[in-house]
């Protein structure tokens, strides 16, 4: 659709007519440091998901202690009942 050279002259002229010989360069330039930042910004974007990502991969991996459960003290049946000892 756009991507013949036909296509691509016809818009160069139009921008050319547009805009003047002087300002196409300016224009160009800019045009070129605007995709530079974008992909720059993308690029940190996505460096900082994925040390997220990481980041939260490790804290998965490492165990979560755990507590362990203290033994019950042994009942003798030697000891008094604490009902018959309150009446």
């Amino acid at each position: 659709m756009l991507g013949s050279p036909v296509d691509i002259a016809i818009i160069g002229v139009v921008v050319l007519v547009v805009f003047g010989p002087k300002k196409v360069p300016e224009l160009g330039k800019a045009l070129g440091q605007g995709i530079g930042n974008f992909k720059r910004a993308l690029s940190d974007v996505s460096d900082d998901v994925k040390a997220g990502i990481n980041e939260s991969e490790k804290k998965d991996i490492t165990p979560a202690p755990t507590a362990t459960p203290t033994p019950a003290a042994p009942q003798t049946a030697d000891a008094p009942d604490e009902k018959a000892v309150s009446s």
